[in-house]
């Protein structure tokens, strides 16, 4: 073994849930898992990471990365058929707080940029309306996280998609771009 080769530290081993609705899609998945090295462990066991076919369990506080679910609010979003290295690096990626997206995908498209003319009128969610309330406020990232009992990467994760849906690259943009929309949008009796 070579000394560069001795020096690479191993591999996390992280404990992985797996969710499919059918039986041999989860053992055929758990086959994966584990084979990348990680501990498969139940649904509802403590678990770093929820690996899941289709969308992610209900209610799910837990990262995870479906693969070809809909829910483009989760860490992890691969397509169904993503392959077993795929798999593995966003399982690693999503523990370590980050979010994953497949190059070519919507997200990766649109960046930080402005949304197309199509998509400007997008609906804000209930979660980025408050968010965008504490911008509007002047609080930092840590205070909203505080403020809605989530995770400061959650709160990054909204105002980025804030950031695109208003096509705003700063916060103070962000907050006169809604208020601006919500003057035109809003309908006199």
């Amino acid at each position: 073994m070579s000394q560069a080769a001795s020096q690479l530290a191993p591999k996390e081993r992280l404990r992985v849930a797996v969710h499919a609705a059918d039986s041999p899609r989860r053992v055929a998945l758990g086959r994966v898992v584990a084979e990348a090295g990680h501990i498969v462990v139940g649904i509802g066991d403590t678990a770093d990471v929820v690996l899941a076919d289709g969308d992610g369990p209900p209610g799910e506080t837990r990262p995870v990365v479906t693969l070809g679910g809909a829910d483009e609010d989760l860490a992890g979003v691969l397509p169904r058929d993503a392959d077993a290295s795929q798999i593995d690096a966003a399982i690693r990626a999503v523990a370590a707080g980050l979010i994953v997206r497949l190059p070519g995908t919507r997200e990766r498209e649109a960046g930080f940029g402005a949304m197309r003319e199509s998509e400007a009128h997008a609906l804000l969610t209930p979660r980025e309306l408050e968010v965008l309330a504490a911008l509007a406020e002047g609080m930092t990232n840590k205070a909203i996280a505080r403020r809605l009992d989530i995770s400061l990467h959650t709160v990054k994760f909204h105002v980025e998609s804030l950031f695109r849906k208003l096509g705003a690259r700063t916060r103070t943009e962000a907050v006169a771009k809604a208020s601006e929309r919500r003057r035109r949008e809003t309908i006199t009796l």
